[in-house]
């Protein structure tokens, strides 16, 4: 199925597709950052989010977008309508928000920082759609309605695309990835925070490996 997004819509599609999984990463340490995402880049996944729930996420972007050549990098957790150009500036190419409101709407608009809002209901779907959105990430995503959810309104609202997000696993990833208005799955499964902590590196390859063989049939 395609789809365009009035806002930045190709873009951001692209980026979706870029890969099947695309992790949810919570930075606690900053020297973590830039080891992390050369092992999911070298796993076969690209396309990282950087959340802003710790103080390290806007560094962690920065660092990323400077020293991991292949990874596309982007900032999760948008709340705030300010944000938006300190991420950009950052060098995050893409942005994910838990929800969609008037300031973030703006705030997407005159960044021009693609935004992958969070929606979890038909009506949010709907208001999103209103606002120029055509992809859109369903948070939370299993307990929104999971795949029944995203099956059941690819009917009326078979114009949207979806990143699920939330509660999601290398077990239940498949199940998503064939829903035909799904692009690509969010998930923290990649970058478990014991693992971060040792440093295993190759333990996150190997997830990042195993995530990038669940490719979405186009």
């Amino acid at each position: 199925m395609t789809s365009t997004n009035l806002l930045y819509g190709n873009q951001l599609l692209d980026i979706m597709r870029a890969s099947p999984v695309i992790p949810v990463i919570a930075i606690d340490d900053i020297e973590h950052a830039v080891p992390l995402a050369k092992a999911l880049v070298a796993g076969g996944i690209r396309v990282l989010e950087v959340t802003l729930r710790t103080v390290h996420g806007l560094p962690a972007i920065r660092a990323i977008a400077e020293q991991v050549p292949g990874a596309i990098v982007g900032v999760g957790t948008l709340t705030q309508a300010d944000e938006f150009v300190a991420a950009r500036d950052a060098g995050a190419v893409f942005g994910v928000s838990p929800g969609l409101t008037p300031a973030l709407i703006a705030a997407a608009k005159s960044s021009g920082l693609p935004l992958l809002p969070g929606v979890m209901t038909p009506s949010e779907v709907m208001a999103a759609r209103e606002a120029g959105f055509r992809q859109l990430k369903l948070f939370p995503a299993v307990p929104a309605g999971g795949v029944g959810m995203l099956n059941a309104i690819a009917g009326p609202l078979g114009d949207v695309t979806f990143c699920p997000t939330g509660g999601i696993s290398l077990e239940s990833a498949p199940d998503f990835l064939a829903c035909k208005n799904v692009a690509c799955v969010g998930g923290s499964w990649l970058t478990p925070k014991d693992v971060l902590k040792s440093g295993d590196w190759a333990r996150i390859t190997a997830l990042a490996a195993a995530a990038s063989k669940l490719r979405k049939a186009l």
